[in-house]
């Protein structure tokens, strides 16, 4: 690890994911405010798991335990993909394939395979060009006011039931 890739974990990847999920939070979407900010304490997390024991402040984490650390955040990437069923195609791709490099990287260190590895390595990779390309396209077509980039946005229809009241005069 050298310090460019644990500083954008603490401030691209922890502190302004933070700060995105207090914004959604503030504009009232729940999916946005857990996504980020659990993604942002994530990377806060793993950089201190990475870096405090160099600081003399625990023994280092061991495979099988940050195997279970990367299953688990599988299993909580898992359920916001279930909701990205109702937002669009862009965010079910980058969560589908996040919930699956979350799975990769865990029974990599599991089980030691350095195959398993690097497969998730390139698959992060596909998966962090999906996000920034989500990323680029909300901003574009948010300037332009037209969708200049598809997302692939899903419609849902609300269903309401109507009631009707009798009066009596």
């Amino acid at each position: 690890m050298n310090t460019m890739i644990l500083a954008m974990g603490i401030f691209f990847g922890g502190m302004a994911q933070v700060i995105a999920g207090i914004m959604e939070f503030k504009k009232n979407n729940t999916f946005g405010a857990t996504a980020f900010t659990s993604y942002g304490f994530f990377w806060l997390s793993l950089v201190g798991t990475l870096v405090m024991p160099g600081l003399g402040m625990g023994e280092a984490a061991s495979a099988k335990s940050m195997a279970a650390y990367l299953f688990m955040w599988g299993f909580f990437t898992l359920g916001m993909f279930v909701g990205t069923l109702r937002i669009s195609k862009n965010l079910q791709i980058v969560f589908g394939f996040l919930t699956l490099l979350f799975f990769l990287l865990a029974l990599g260190d599991f089980t030691g395979n350095e195959m398993i590895s690097t497969i998730a390595g390139y698959e992060g990779i596909f998966c962090g060009f999906s996000a920034i390309y989500g990323a680029l396209a909300q901003v574009l077509n948010e300037v332009y006011g037209e969708e200049v980039l598809p997302l692939g946005n899903v419609t849902t229809v609300k269903k309401t039931a109507k009631i009707e009241v009798a009066t009596s005069k």
